[in-house]
């Protein structure tokens, strides 16, 4: 109630008659955070808005999994408003925009609630697309892109204009360059793309496994929106597998240099979601062979592991071991 009877100067007060700088919401942080186009700021829209921003924070939340078909998910979407921690009105160069924040407990209760077996929270995408002048572009020029796949729970970052990555070292899964990704960026995933007017290549980088594909469309608007959906496509054959019974393997995890790595790795292992049990069973120089109990198939959970970019995929795995991971300084 009280945000409806000081609606109108709440919006005053935040509109004013400038146009506000860009936002950063889509690539800035919060996966409980979501930026949606509306029409004006009547009530109604504002509903609407809220429901659609809901939706993507869900996705993104339950591991990029479509949840449409869940019991419960119409209703819980007709209450987003009560979900909303926070919200503002913003101008932007394509129009008005509403800037949405959810409490993140109640959105994790009613994930949980919709019968989820979530993996966790996907990182977001690091973009570094370049024009046919080999250009790096920026946040409004790749607002297709983003927008696409924030629809479906992908976030996105943007690089820092002070310090580039390069494209090659990522592409050829150089150690030191993808942990400096993930340094700066908390992500494992990269998606590097080259456009020539309408058409565009395409490669996804996922735990320094590449993936590539190319796309062509009538407007650039076209090319990157389906650069979007295809990003977000191949994203989750990799990471969204959820296991319907618990499962367990033996993950060989190398490049343990120190104490401090070894306690390192096994935090983030035991903080995946996923994962239930963790147990070494053996050491050989700057490996450890581990025992893990999860609720996804080994493979999967070695996916969802290297795209938070502390580990990499390996190709043979040691003997003895499912899977291969490499640890990343």
């Amino acid at each position: 109630m009280f945000m409806r009877l000081f609606r109108p100067l709440i919006v005053a007060l935040l509109l004013g008659s400038a146009a506000l700088p860009s936002l950063h919401a889509q690539g800035s942080g919060s996966p409980y955070a979501v930026v949606v186009p509306v029409a004006d700021t009547s009530d109604a829209q504002r509903d609407q808005a809220f429901a659609t921003a809901l939706g993507q924070v869900l996705t993104r939340v339950a591991g990029g999994q479509d949840l449409r078909g869940n019991e419960g998910y119409g209703e819980a979407l007709g209450k987003a408003a009560s979900l909303v921690q926070k919200f503002q009105y913003q101008r932007a160069e394509t129009g008005l925009v509403l800037d949405v924040e959810f409490e993140a407990g109640a959105v994790r209760r009613l994930v949980t609630s919709l019968g989820v077996a979530s993996a966790g929270i996907k990182p977001p995408v690091l973009l570094l697309v370049r024009d046919a002048d080999g250009r790096l572009l920026g946040q409004e020029e790749l607002a297709s892109l983003a927008s696409a796949a924030a629809a479906r729970g992908t976030g996105v970052v943007y690089p820092g204009e002070d310090e580039l990555p390069d494209t090659a070292s990522i592409e050829a899964a150089d150690p030191s360059a993808l942990a400096a990704i993930n340094r700066q960026y908390r992500t494992g995933l990269v998606l590097l793309g080259k456009l020539h007017g309408n058409d565009a290549e395409w490669t996804l980088v996922s735990g320094g496994q590449p993936q590539h594909w190319s796309s062509q469309g009538d407007s650039i608007d076209v090319v990157l929106d389906d650069a979007g959906n295809g990003m977000v496509d191949r994203i989750g054959r990799k990471l969204n597998v959820i296991g319907s019974t618990p499962s367990e393997g033996r993950l060989w995890i190398s490049g343990l240099d120190s104490a401090t790595d070894y306690a390192d790795m096994v935090a983030t292992l035991l903080n995946d979601p996923a994962v239930s049990q963790v147990v070494t069973l053996a050491a050989d120089g700057n490996g450890v062979l581990l025992h893990v109990k999860a609720n996804v198939p080994m493979d999967g959970l070695a996916e969802n592991l290297a795209a938070g970019g502390r580990l990499l995929l390996q190709g043979t795995p040691h003997e003895g071991a499912d899977e291969n991971l490499r640890w990343l300084h």
